[in-house]
This record gives structure tokens, C-alpha cells and sequence, in this order.
């Protein structure tokens, strides 16, 4: 079986983003069911898969990210409303045995991902 995993790049300081908050959702039908919330480690990634074994399921998800928490943490000043905050991230899982890497690159005023494996 395959595995899900994640992490976190904070490009305006270019360390890992350690301490961000992570929740994975899993969307069927239009409802979103929390399957599990992170927090990254100091290399900026979760201490475990978000999903492996026979957790990992053909479907739709979404990582969430708490960006904007994260940069406040940090002492970066931010305008009131955050411009970026919460970084919401959908996707799909089409094959359960491969592994799907999610990373998320981030500053406070933009964001990117892309598949790794």
C-alpha cells in the first residue's frame, strides 16, 4: 500500500516551516470528515504518514494548513485580515498503492504545491 505525507517550506525565512498546524480531510458527497490533525516537526513535516495502510483510500481530500498562524508565530507583521491563512489544499487520490507527497511552499502573501512522491 501507498502513504500519504506532507511539509511545509517557509520560503521567506528558507527553513522549514516547524510548528504549523495540519488537518487532513476526506470529502465524499460534499462533506468534509477530519481524519487527522498534525502539527509539523522541526524539519517541517509530519511525524508520521497522514495516511498508510489500508487507511489509504481511493477519494477526494484536503490538507488544511494553518499559514497565517504560523507566520504570526514567527513575528512576521501582517495585515489584519491575513492575506494568506488558512491554505487549503484539494486533491485526489486515484491509485491507494502509490505514495502522494503534499508539500506546501509558503509566504505570507503566496503559496504552491506540487506531487511528490
Amino acid at each position: 500500500m501507498g502513504k500519504l505525507s506532507t511539509h511545509v517550506l517557509d520560503t521567506t525565512q528558507g527553513k522549514p516551516g516547524a510548528g504549523v498546524k495540519v488537518e487532513l480531510y476526506s470529502v465524499r458527497d460534499g462533506a468534509r470528515t477530519l481524519i487527522k490533525a498534525e502539527t509539523t516537526n522541526l524539519d517541517g513535516r509530519c511525524g508520521s504518514p497522514l495516511l498508510e495502510g489500508d487507511a489509504m483510500q481511493v477519494g477526494q481530500y484536503e490538507l488544511v494548513f494553518a499559514a497565517g498562524d504560523y507566520f504570526a508565530s514567527q513575528g512576521v507583521a501582517l495585515p489584519s485580515p491575513r492575506f494568506v491563512d488558512r491554505v487549503t489544499i484539494a486533491f485526489g487520490i486515484a491509485d491507494a498503492t502509490q505514495n502522494y507527497h503534499v508539500p506546501l511552499v509558503v509566504t505570507p502573501w503566496s503559496y504552491s504545491t506540487y506531487r511528490g512522491s
